[in-house]
């Protein structure tokens, strides 16, 4: 018996290294496009070629730290620092708008400057959201169905984060949190009425505030024609459609890509698989296609499969928070929908997005070594001991 527990104790910690192959494979993948797509903008900006590539490559150590700090911090410890992270992102997204601290680009106000390091507090916020969601539902798992308490505080939360995110205005950020925050309550037990009739509202709501911002409006111009619109608001989206036709099947060699010569505006960014799809064509762009099929199915195992409530809603929302922007990145560069200013996880040019889907994919790493038996057979300790054989008399 002794043996069999210090084997166990000396057996090295399993995490889901499917997982954590695919994050390092997107990170690796992403490095090397925004160092290819990049440095024509770079050298013409700030006269070196490797401007952001050293910036994202800054940042990815970091973030590297944050995925081994994720991995290694139990994840039920979240629970104690749970309001003390929810009140910390709000005091973020409100010092964006302070003078000297917040940073604003284009006349969004979305960063906060920190010495050698831009935050953009919004990206932190989803994960405080998710960590907030994931503890409540958890605790309040029986009382779901109750309007007063498995819906409203959860929406009180939540569309307090969404406030001060469009306030920056950040709307493809706010859409994306409220599809997050209705999905978990959704699979949480929340009665569908209550969800059906927010979105009622919210629909509303949002169709009134593109039509008011002339910005807005002009990118749902842009998406229901790009080809009548490509010498203005559908500039961005004609040459992006453009750069995927011309990367065809097998795409035009790594580092051929035309679009980056000043044709697609900051293609390091928000369009980079259109650049990836020019040069890799279309196998490239199945080949990460697939990277994150992997990661959301693999995430969404772990929610089926974490060993308490807490984990599983924890799991389902950091899932949906690095699956949801691709799969919306990926559908407005190929025009399936109306252009947002999401970033492509891993891939695009950005800190606080690597740092969160870094440290994300942490704690998912971190719920998978707590999953029972996952090899499908139970060690052999844990198996039900043989009854005992009576001596013969």
């Amino acid at each position: 018996m002794h043996k069999e527990a210090n084997a166990q104790a000396a057996a090295p910690v399993q995490y889901d290294q499917i997982l954590q192959i695919t994050a390092y494979s997107l990170l690796a993948l992403g490095m090397t496009m925004i160092f290819i797509s990049s440095t024509v903008m770079a050298q013409s900006q700030y006269n070196d070629a490797y401007y952001f590539i050293k910036r994202q490559g800054m940042y990815a150590l970091l973030g590297l730290v944050c995925l081994l700090l994720g991995r290694s911090i139990d994840y039920h410890n979240y629970k104690r620092w749970i309001y003390h992270i929810v009140l910390l992102s709000l005091v973020a997204l409100v010092l964006v708008f302070v003078p000297g601290i917040g940073g604003k680009v284009r006349g969004a106000a979305r960063w906060l400057r920190l010495g050698p390091l831009t935050l953009q507090p919004s990206e932190f916020a989803k994960l405080a959201v998710v960590l907030f969601l994931a503890y409540s539902l958890a605790r309040k798992q029986e009382k779901m169905k109750y309007f007063a308490i498995g819906f409203l505080p959860h929406m009180l939360v939540a569309g307090l984060f969404i406030a001060l995110i469009l306030k920056e205005p950040d709307f493809g950020t706010s859409v994306t949190l409220l599809i997050i925050v209705f999905t978990m309550l959704f699979v949480g037990g929340t009665r569908l009425t209550h969800i059906l009739l927010s979105l009622c509202a919210c629909i509303p709501l949002g169709v009134l505030m593109v039509l008011r911002d002339p910005k807005k409006f002009a990118r749902v111009l842009s998406f229901m024609d790009p080809w009548k619109h490509g010498q203005d608001v559908g500039y961005q989206l004609k040459q992006a459609l453009l750069a995927i036709g011309s990367g065809g099947l097998w795409g035009l060699g790594p580092g051929q890509s035309r679009a980056k010569l000043f044709y697609l505006p900051d293609c390091h960014t928000d369009f980079i698989l259109a650049i990836f799809s020019e040069e890799m064509g279309f196998l490239g762009v199945l080949l990460v296609l697939s990277l994150f099929t992997i990661i959301i199915c693999r995430g969404l195992r772990l929610s089926l499969k974490a060993p308490d409530t807490f984990g599983s809603y924890l799991a389902l929302g950091l899932t949906l928070m690095i699956g949801l922007p691709a799969l919306i990145n990926m559908g407005v560069v190929s025009g399936i929908l109306p252009t947002k200013g999401l970033s492509l996880p891993f891939l695009s040019y950005g800190g606080s997005g690597l740092l969160v889907n870094l440290l994300a994919v942490g704690i998912l790493l971190n719920i998978s070594r707590q999953v029972k038996f996952p090899q499908g057979a139970p060690p052999q300790a844990a198996r039900a001991p043989k009854p005992p054989v009576m001596a013969e008399s």
